[in-house]
């Protein structure tokens, strides 16, 4: 006798979830990206730099996005700051492996703005104690 092979409710679970975890997934992922211009579908994904439309397979270029302004490094009083500025320190700085420390009114001259580490925004070279970084908040425009 003849039984046809059925699928057990085990397996059908298995794929409802499958499928859902696939719509859970595209849902997050589409999100943020815009919808398909020619067919207004709202699960396109990116596919290097290109955006690309499953259900008509339409592919465009994405938008630029707006470029972020840099950010501005402001010193201790508010001026802002400017690659090759001098700058005069505003406390007493205690240097790493040093037993002297930078005093208050120490000119450090021909700054350099960098994205540093833990706010340390400014990259220079300090007389007597060779390169370093500074914050900006230690430091103010001349």
């Amino acid at each position: 006798m003849f039984r046809p092979r059925r699928s057990s409710f085990r397996s059908r679970l298995r794929l409802s979830r499958g499928r859902w975890l696939v719509i859970a997934i595209l849902s997050t992922v589409t999100d943020s990206l815009p919808p398909c211009p020619e067919c207004s579908s709202e699960y396109t994904y990116e596919l290097g730099a290109l955006l690309v439309c499953p259900e008509c397979a339409h592919e465009w270029e994405a938008a630029p996005a707006d470029e972020a302004p840099e950010s501005v490094i402001k010193d201790a009083v508010g001026n802002v700051l400017a690659d090759g500025d001098t700058v005069i320190v505003v406390k007493n700085l205690k240097v790493r492996g040093s037993p002297t420390s930078i005093k208050v009114g120490t000119k450090v001259r021909n700054i350099r703005l960098v994205d540093g580490v833990d706010g340390h925004d400014i990259d220079c070279k300090v007389d007597g104690f060779g390169p370093m970084q500074l914050k900006s908040s230690v430091v103010k425009k001349v």
